[in-house]
């Protein structure tokens, strides 16, 4: 490895090196299908530095998500399969390709024109020959990300409210029928019902430009600075959450909320 080697090339150089002979035994043993678990939790960690809006935290974990393709590519250059440079050759050709409208003579004037075009090409280039609209959802996004792609591609052919009172409608819709089944205590049903609710859910949030896996990730958040702060205030009171009554802690996690409120 050349010591005046930076950045990228610097990166690849010494995964090679560690995937090679006297390199690391555990790098060296891995796979793309060993490897997906920490794409996966990479990603999201880099969800977590952007929610945290921490400029540092956010550049290390870039470098920990980017570690990925890099591992992936090295694996694929050993198999003769593939490089980065291929990787990172076509990423170039697709991004001129669907962007007409910056390296062509195409006119695109909004945000939402240029989402129904970038939809087109990707099928024009796609070689399955896909008939469904709803075709290339990846089948393993989280539950409310993927409802969110669905009915974004099912909105984009005109499958679709026109309003969001009706949205809203269909939630409460669901709501009742969840009810309903909830009293009737059909386990099966009621598993669906709750589905069905969740998914109207989704769907509000898209008419009213809310990313609801985001907005749970927010809500889950606040659930557990809350908490603590139940825990911590018990503790600093010589008690704990088994000792302390459910009024006790609903009057601490309103006081949680208070403190929230006043941003402190």
């Amino acid at each position: 490895m050349k010591d005046e080697q930076t950045g990228f090339a610097r990166v690849m150089e010494i995964m090679r090196r560690l995937r090679g002979p006297g390199g690391c035994p555990w790098d060296a043993e891995q796979t793309h299908e060993s490897l997906t678990r920490y794409l996966l939790e990479e990603a999201y960690e880099v969800i977590e530095a952007i929610d945290a809006d921490s400029p540092e935290m956010l550049r290390e974990e870039l470098g920990d998500l980017l570690l990925q393709p890099v591992f992936h590519s090295v694996i694929a250059e050993e198999r003769g399969d593939f490089t980065m440079d291929d990787v990172l050759t076509g990423l170039a050709d697709k991004l001129v390709s669907r962007h007409p409208h910056v390296f062509g003579d195409q006119v695109i004037r909004t945000t939402e024109e240029q989402l129904e075009n970038w939809e087109r090409l990707k099928e024009q280039e796609k070689k399955e020959g896909r008939t469904s609209a709803l075709a290339g959802v990846p089948p393993h996004l989280p539950a409310l990300m993927k409802a969110q792609k669905v009915t974004e591609k099912a909105a984009r052919v005109g499958f679709d409210w026109s309003h969001v009172d009706e949205v809203f409608a269909k939630v409460m819709e669901e709501l009742r029928e969840f009810e309903e089944t909830m009293i009737a205590g059909d386990q099966e049903r009621m598993e669906a019902e709750l589905g069905d609710l969740l998914f109207a859910l989704v769907n509000l949030g898209r008419f009213l430009s809310i990313n609801p896996e985001q907005a749970l990730r927010k809500t889950i958040a606040r659930f557990i600075r809350r908490f603590g702060h139940i825990e911590a205030t018990l503790h600093a009171r010589g008690t704990s959450l088994k000792k302390s009554s459910l009024a006790e802690m609903e009057a601490l996690w309103e006081e949680a909320k208070k403190l929230e409120r006043e941003g402190c």
